[in-house]
């Protein structure tokens, strides 16, 4: 198959990791993969470095250049299948592919949560341009079931995956070793982009009441909070033990580090990739049930479910775990489990192999 993946975000995050695991998967079953995305996009670089071909296109606004530059890229490079990924160019992708006379079929994943407007043309998107809906939960499916009233036949769920060769347990005390992190200390760990949903200003309060005053709170990533969570920790002062690190390739050393993950968000969730990481590492975790998490997680046996925007519930969450070291461990067990059963990458590749060979073949029969 000949596969372009469209991306007009600029930002870095879950959803472009995905992108990119996805493409790279496919690109070793011997399809013939590529990604086109505006220069300034992040996932160009992130894509480049797993080798995959970029094409750079000025895709990150609608603009009627933008669809006639597209249309008549498409004419020279005519691809198989379409996989589209946010709203613009899902939009812009839509429209060039409107005027051409033989139209490849278009899947368009839906990755987040958020809630898609209900009206004609939103729903001419989701249902009229593309051949098939993607999630990446089944809770997001059942959402545009049952709240937009797309039909069900033409969505599918698929989990992403990750690599459980990459991401597996190991010795905490080299991995904080390696990191400079205090062998001794009970630490906790987010592994987010900084956005405000994410939860972090929660997390930060919850850890500021924490009765183990030699604690440390990891922040791994980087995002449009970083000076206002920097200026939170500074007013609470919390400066001495927490650990901001900034974007990291190296995640699982960093959540093998960790005693306890913690993501408590409050929206625009799909499964986030971090709750599968940090359990394929043995790290049970601290969470809501926002989005589709409760895809990711077991309530009670992987991870302990809190209200969202509760620092209270964090930190009574943080003292259960910390206070209790067989459960912890019995949790940090099952988790692993969990991750072996459910998360392989294998099975996410597979799943969406299938789906774009059925929309060719439809298209094909056309």
């Amino acid at each position: 198959m000949k596969i372009l993946h469209t991306e007009s975000s600029l930002g870095y995050g879950g959803q472009e990791m995905r992108i990119v695991k996805e493409a790279q998967g496919m690109q070793q079953l011997g399809h013939d993969v590529c990604l086109l995305c505006p220069e300034e996009a992040q996932i160009g670089e992130l894509a480049k470095d797993h080798g995959l071909t970029v094409h750079i296109m000025p895709i990150g606004k609608k603009r009627l250049s933008a669809v006639f530059s597209l249309s008549s890229w498409l004419k020279e490079n005519p691809q198989d299948i379409i996989n589209t990924h946010s709203s613009t160019d899902s939009w812009l992708v839509a429209l060039a592919t409107r005027i051409m006379s033989k139209r490849p079929a278009i899947i368009r994943t839906r990755h987040i949560s958020a809630p898609i407007t209900d009206n004609f043309s939103s729903r001419w998107l989701y249902t009229k341009s593309c051949d098939h809906i993607v999630t990446t939960g089944e809770k997001l499916r059942q959402t545009l079931i049952d709240i937009n009233h797309y039909p069900a036949e033409h969505i599918t769920s698929v989990r992403t995956g990750i690599d459980l060769n990459y991401f597996q347990p190991a010795d905490k005390r080299q991995a904080r070793d390696k990191l400079g992190i205090d062998k001794e200390a009970f630490v906790v760990g987010i592994v987010a982009t900084l956005r405000s949903w994410k939860g972090h200003r929660y997390l930060i309060h919850a850890f500021k009441q924490f009765s183990n005053p030699s604690s440390i709170l990891l922040i791994v990533g980087d995002g449009p909070q970083w000076e206002a969570l920097h200026s939170l920790v500074s007013d609470l002062g919390l400066q001495s033990r927490v650990i901001f690190s900034g974007r990291q390739n190296n995640i699982a050393e960093w959540m093998n580090a960790m005693d306890i993950f913690c993501l408590p968000s409050y929206a625009n969730e799909g499964v986030p990739q971090a709750l599968m990481q940090s359990q394929a590492c043995g790290i049970p975790a601290i969470t809501t049930l926002n989005g589709s998490i409760n895809e990711a997680v077991i309530a009670g046996e992987t991870a302990i479910i809190v209200e969202p925007q509760d620092s209270n519930s964090i930190l009574a969450a943080l003292e259960a775990m910390y206070n209790d070291k067989d459960k912890l461990k019995a949790m940090s067990e099952a988790a692993n489990l969990n991750a072996k059963k459910q998360f392989s990458i294998n099975q996410m590749i597979n799943s969406m192999t299938t789906i774009f060979s059925a929309a060719i073949d439809r298209k094909c029969k056309k």
